[in-house]
């Protein structure tokens, strides 16, 4: 037998009668059995169609031996039996019913994702889930339903807006700090060129060493002080002391010794487990031992994520982008600036700077996906499709108001 949660809202119609005829179909359903069931919360709709009515959102959980799929073709029969009608998405239904969790299972189909790919930032979802069952365990965000609530319930949320250059993280991330204004910080510089392909090219190297003199970070904290300020000035471990050098100035503002304590929030474009997963490629197997040694350092004095949204995106719609910024003959837009160093990397091709991107992006969705948390693991993550910027942007403001 399987433990589900389900998730159920309702906003046309009689809401309040659906719900609970709702709950009384599943509860007659062969091979279930309803454990416990939340009361009702009035919640305002979240994005969608304007002019909505509010929502009624409940939760009930259940015992069953049905399989996943058919949980799920059992829930769209109880939808169906009460006219629930498919049109927009995120419009009005009189009737919604989402299974959130089978047991511990991780899923991803075509048909189903499990858990739910939204239920960890939204408010609407988690409350009612922590009300019937607090200690539930999320798959894959390794904790209980009570501590993700409480993760989404912190007096300075951050935000981090991320994914490979060109994915348009910059620029979603400054539309969710002026929709909430929330503080916005973008990185403090650009990825080092190698990310883009120029893997051992001479070019790059001569290029990035010279930066590197001219760039010294300075740290500010007792564990970034401890990197070895004279093996950063050499260009001896050229990729390693570029790679070391850009992770000190990531992490400088994300340390716990200057985040403020106000309630606005902060909305971050970069996520430092970025850095750690590019290396990969990179530097050499020494070299990456040393690297790791120092990220595992420096990222334990900072503000780890309460929230990531990793934006991901196709080859077409990266190689269109990096097309796109090679035609900019001057400062005439900032969109997807992040893939000016992508200039700088000598012979690589725009089809090597994909594969190279695409390849990150893959290790990202996988670090994100991993049951369990590294030291810098969010509890909550959300994965937006974002080959059309503008709607990605509306999904991503969407998520961070489902927080509140």
């Amino acid at each position: 037998m399987a433990r589900c949660l389900i998730g159920c809202g309702s906003n046309q119609g009689s809401r309040r009668e659906q719900l609970d005829q709702a709950i009384e179909l599943v509860r007659y359903m062969p091979g279930v059995e309803l454990l416990a069931t939340s009361r009702l919360r009035e919640t305002r709709p979240i994005g969608g169609p304007p002019g909505q009515q509010s929502f009624l959102n409940s939760a009930c959980l259940i015992e069953t031996d049905l399989p996943p799929h058919d949980v799920l073709d059992m829930l769209a029969a109880v939808e169906n039996t009460l006219h629930r009608e498919r049109g927009d998405r995120w419009g009005p239904r009189t009737m919604d019913l989402d299974l959130l969790l089978y047991d511990n299972l991780v899923l991803d189909s075509d048909s189903l994702t499990l858990p739910h790919p939204r239920m960890t930032t939204r408010r609407f979802v988690l409350e009612p889930c922590v009300e019937i069952a607090p200690h539930l365990e999320h798959p894959l965000a390794g904790c209980t339903l009570q501590a993700l609530l409480d993760n989404i319930s912190q007096p300075h949320l951050h935000v981090s807006v991320v994914g490979v250059p060109g994915s348009g993280a910059p620029e979603v991330a400054a539309a969710i700090a002026d929709a909430t204004l929330a503080r916005l910080m973008h990185a403090p510089g650009p990825v080092p060129p190698q990310v883009f392909g120029g893997i051992g090219n001479p070019a790059v190297a001569v290029k990035s060493a010279t930066k590197n003199r001219k760039t010294k970070t300075v740290a500010s904290t007792s564990a970034i002080a401890e990197c070895d300020d004279q093996s950063l000035d050499s260009d001896d471990g050229w990729p390693e002391n570029e790679w070391r050098r850009t992770l000190v100035a990531y992490a400088q503002p994300l340390h716990a010794d200057v985040w403020p304590v106000d309630p606005h929030g902060t909305v971050t474009d970069y996520w430092l487990e970025t850095l750690q997963l590019a290396a990969g490629d990179i530097l050499s197997p020494s070299m990456r031992v040393r690297f790791d040694n120092d990220f595992l350092q420096i990222a334990s004095g900072t503000m780890v994520p309460h929230v990531v949204i990793l934006l991901v995106v196709t080859p077409e719609v990266l190689l269109e982008r990096i097309a796109f910024r090679a035609g900019q003959s001057g400062p005439h837009t900032d969109y997807f600036s992040d893939l000016l160093p992508a200039g700088a990397v000598a012979g690589v091709s725009s089809a090597d700077t994909v594969t190279s991107l695409m390849r990150l992006q893959s290790r990202l969705l996988s670090r994100l996906r991993q049951p369990g948390q590294s030291i810098g693991h969010p509890k909550a993550a959300v994965v937006l499709d974002a080959s059309d910027l503008g709607q990605a942007t509306l999904d991503a403001v969407a998520a961070v108001e489902a927080l509140a």
